[in-house]
Protein backbone atom coordinates (compact mmCIF):
# COMPACT_ATOMS: atom_id res chain seq x y z
CA UNK A 1 0.00 0.00 0.00
CA UNK A 2 1.55 3.33 -1.01
CA UNK A 3 1.66 6.32 1.72
CA UNK A 4 -1.24 9.21 1.43
CA UNK A 5 0.58 12.38 0.58
CA UNK A 6 3.14 13.52 3.28
CA UNK A 7 6.56 14.12 3.98
CA UNK A 8 7.63 10.87 2.27
CA UNK A 9 6.92 12.69 -0.47
CA UNK A 10 8.19 16.08 -0.05
CA UNK A 11 5.86 17.93 2.34
CA UNK A 12 6.97 18.52 5.76
CA UNK A 13 4.07 19.73 8.37
CA UNK A 14 4.61 20.77 11.81
CA UNK A 15 5.96 17.55 13.54
CA UNK A 16 8.22 17.27 10.97
CA UNK A 17 9.57 21.34 11.11
CA UNK A 18 9.86 20.43 15.08
CA UNK A 19 11.57 17.63 14.63
CA UNK A 20 14.35 18.99 12.27
CA UNK A 21 14.41 22.22 14.90
CA UNK A 22 15.67 19.41 17.24
CA UNK A 23 17.86 18.71 15.17
CA UNK A 24 16.49 15.03 14.38
CA UNK A 25 16.80 13.75 10.49
CA UNK A 26 13.95 11.41 9.67
CA UNK A 27 14.67 8.12 8.40
CA UNK A 28 13.14 7.88 4.68
CA UNK A 29 9.51 5.90 4.71
CA UNK A 30 9.39 4.16 1.18
CA UNK A 31 6.85 1.89 2.32
CA UNK A 32 3.75 2.13 4.21
CA UNK A 33 2.25 -0.98 5.86
CA UNK A 34 -1.20 -0.41 6.83
CA UNK A 35 -0.99 -2.91 10.04
CA UNK A 36 2.14 -3.42 11.56
CA UNK A 37 3.93 -4.06 15.45
CA UNK A 38 6.42 -1.45 15.63
CA UNK A 39 9.73 -2.58 17.80
CA UNK A 40 11.38 0.67 18.69
CA UNK A 41 14.47 0.57 20.57
CA UNK A 42 16.57 1.25 22.15
CA UNK A 43 14.70 2.51 24.98
CA UNK A 44 16.82 4.34 27.67
CA UNK A 45 14.76 8.34 28.19
CA UNK A 46 11.13 9.50 28.96
CA UNK A 47 12.44 11.76 25.08
CA UNK A 48 12.37 8.66 23.34
CA UNK A 49 8.55 8.92 22.86
CA UNK A 50 8.43 12.63 22.22
CA UNK A 51 11.01 11.54 19.38
CA UNK A 52 9.21 8.95 18.30
CA UNK A 53 5.99 10.43 18.45
CA UNK A 54 6.81 13.70 16.26
CA UNK A 55 8.87 11.39 14.32
CA UNK A 56 5.64 9.47 13.37
CA UNK A 57 3.02 12.62 13.19
CA UNK A 58 5.58 13.86 10.52
CA UNK A 59 4.47 11.25 8.03
CA UNK A 60 1.16 12.66 7.79
CA UNK A 61 -0.41 9.60 7.72
CA UNK A 62 -3.53 10.09 9.82
CA UNK A 63 -2.97 7.10 11.94
CA UNK A 64 -2.24 8.10 15.45
CA UNK A 65 0.50 5.31 16.55
CA UNK A 66 -0.69 3.06 19.70
CA UNK A 67 1.64 2.28 21.94
CA UNK A 68 1.18 0.26 25.05
CA UNK A 69 1.45 2.08 28.30
CA UNK A 70 1.12 0.32 31.65
CA UNK A 71 -2.53 1.15 33.20
CA UNK A 72 -0.72 2.82 36.33
CA UNK A 73 -0.08 6.20 34.79
CA UNK A 74 -3.73 6.01 33.67
CA UNK A 75 -5.06 8.69 36.28
CA UNK A 76 -6.49 11.63 36.20
CA UNK A 77 -5.50 14.08 34.06
CA UNK A 78 -2.75 11.74 32.70
CA UNK A 79 -4.95 9.46 31.25
CA UNK A 80 -7.00 11.83 29.10
CA UNK A 81 -3.57 12.59 27.83
CA UNK A 82 -2.28 9.33 26.92
CA UNK A 83 -5.49 8.11 25.64
CA UNK A 84 -5.26 11.15 23.24
CA UNK A 85 -1.90 10.57 22.68
CA UNK A 86 -3.03 7.13 21.33
CA UNK A 87 -2.12 4.96 24.50
CA UNK A 88 -3.39 1.94 25.08
CA UNK A 89 -3.54 0.87 29.36
CA UNK A 90 -2.10 -2.44 30.39
CA UNK A 91 -1.27 -4.62 33.06
CA UNK A 92 1.84 -5.74 32.91
CA UNK A 93 0.92 -8.66 35.80
CA UNK A 94 -0.75 -10.22 33.33
CA UNK A 95 1.16 -10.47 30.02
CA UNK A 96 -1.26 -13.30 28.06
CA UNK A 97 -4.12 -10.53 28.24
CA UNK A 98 -2.00 -7.85 27.01
CA UNK A 99 -1.01 -10.02 24.43
CA UNK A 100 -4.01 -11.11 23.10
CA UNK A 101 -5.84 -7.80 23.87
CA UNK A 102 -3.29 -6.39 20.94
CA UNK A 103 -3.79 -9.16 18.96
CA UNK A 104 -7.04 -8.96 18.37
CA UNK A 105 -7.11 -5.35 17.88
CA UNK A 106 -4.55 -5.77 15.08
CA UNK A 107 -6.86 -8.43 13.68
CA UNK A 108 -9.95 -6.21 13.54
CA UNK A 109 -8.48 -3.47 12.33
CA UNK A 110 -8.20 -1.97 8.91
CA UNK A 111 -5.33 0.35 9.95
CA UNK A 112 -3.53 0.06 13.20
CA UNK A 113 0.33 0.59 14.39
CA UNK A 114 1.36 -0.44 17.73
CA UNK A 115 4.39 0.82 19.04
CA UNK A 116 6.52 -1.61 21.53
CA UNK A 117 9.51 -0.91 23.05
CA UNK A 118 10.59 -4.40 23.77
CA UNK A 119 13.30 -3.92 26.26
CA UNK A 120 10.27 -3.10 28.53
CA UNK A 121 12.23 -0.92 30.98
CA UNK A 122 15.01 1.86 30.49
CA UNK A 123 16.71 0.47 32.62
CA UNK A 124 19.87 -2.15 31.19
CA UNK A 125 17.87 -5.60 30.46
CA UNK A 126 19.46 -8.89 29.14
CA UNK A 127 16.94 -10.02 27.86
CA UNK A 128 13.93 -8.66 25.93
CA UNK A 129 10.37 -9.28 26.14
CA UNK A 130 9.31 -11.42 23.32
CA UNK A 131 5.43 -10.29 23.07
CA UNK A 132 5.84 -7.80 20.44
CA UNK A 133 7.09 -10.92 18.06
CA UNK A 134 4.40 -12.87 19.37
CA UNK A 135 1.69 -10.27 18.56
CA UNK A 136 2.48 -9.47 15.14
CA UNK A 137 2.63 -13.76 14.66
CA UNK A 138 -0.71 -14.09 15.95
CA UNK A 139 -2.04 -11.10 14.19
CA UNK A 140 -0.35 -11.97 10.69
CA UNK A 141 1.30 -8.67 11.08
CA UNK A 142 4.67 -7.50 10.02
CA UNK A 143 7.22 -6.17 12.51
CA UNK A 144 8.75 -2.78 11.48
CA UNK A 145 11.93 -1.82 12.90
CA UNK A 146 11.93 1.24 14.48
CA UNK A 147 15.34 3.06 16.30
CA UNK A 148 15.62 5.96 17.98
CA UNK A 149 19.50 6.63 17.47
CA UNK A 150 21.22 9.72 19.79
CA UNK A 151 24.35 9.45 18.64
CA UNK A 152 23.39 10.56 14.64
CA UNK A 153 20.25 12.08 15.60
CA UNK A 154 18.07 10.06 13.59
CA UNK A 155 14.71 8.27 13.79
CA UNK A 156 12.24 5.74 12.40
CA UNK A 157 11.13 3.06 10.61
CA UNK A 158 14.37 1.09 8.73
CA UNK A 159 13.45 -2.24 8.28
CA UNK A 160 10.32 -4.12 8.14
CA UNK A 161 10.15 -8.19 8.32
CA UNK A 162 7.75 -10.47 8.37
CA UNK A 163 6.98 -12.32 11.62
CA UNK A 164 6.66 -15.85 10.28
CA UNK A 165 9.54 -17.77 12.17
CA UNK A 166 8.43 -19.92 15.00
CA UNK A 167 11.38 -20.18 17.12
CA UNK A 168 10.24 -16.63 18.88
CA UNK A 169 13.80 -16.50 20.58
CA UNK A 170 16.03 -16.93 18.06
CA UNK A 171 13.66 -13.92 15.66
CA UNK A 172 13.68 -11.38 18.73
CA UNK A 173 17.24 -12.15 19.03
CA UNK A 174 18.36 -11.43 15.12
CA UNK A 175 15.71 -8.36 15.80
CA UNK A 176 18.46 -7.49 18.66
CA UNK A 177 21.27 -7.60 16.56
CA UNK A 178 19.73 -3.75 14.56
CA UNK A 179 20.54 -2.44 17.85
CA UNK A 180 23.29 -1.48 19.65
CA UNK A 181 23.75 0.65 23.28
CA UNK A 182 26.04 3.86 21.28
CA UNK A 183 22.86 4.62 19.85
CA UNK A 184 20.87 5.30 23.48
CA UNK A 185 20.49 8.33 24.96
CA UNK A 186 21.90 6.62 27.91
CA UNK A 187 24.41 3.79 26.28
CA UNK A 188 25.03 1.93 30.17
CA UNK A 189 21.13 1.34 29.69
CA UNK A 190 21.15 -0.37 26.69
CA UNK A 191 22.96 -4.07 26.70
CA UNK A 192 24.27 -4.89 23.23
CA UNK A 193 24.58 -8.95 21.98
Amino acid sequence: MNAPKNNIQGKVNLAGRLLQWLGWKPITTTHFEPRSVVCVAPHTSNLDFLIGYLYYKSLGTGITPRFLIKKEWFFFPFNLIFKALGGLPVDRKSGASSVEQAIEMLRKADQLHIAITPEGTRKARERWKTGFYRIAMEAGVPVQLAKIDYSKKEVGIFLTLPADNPNVDAAVLDIRKHYHSSMAKFPKNFVDL
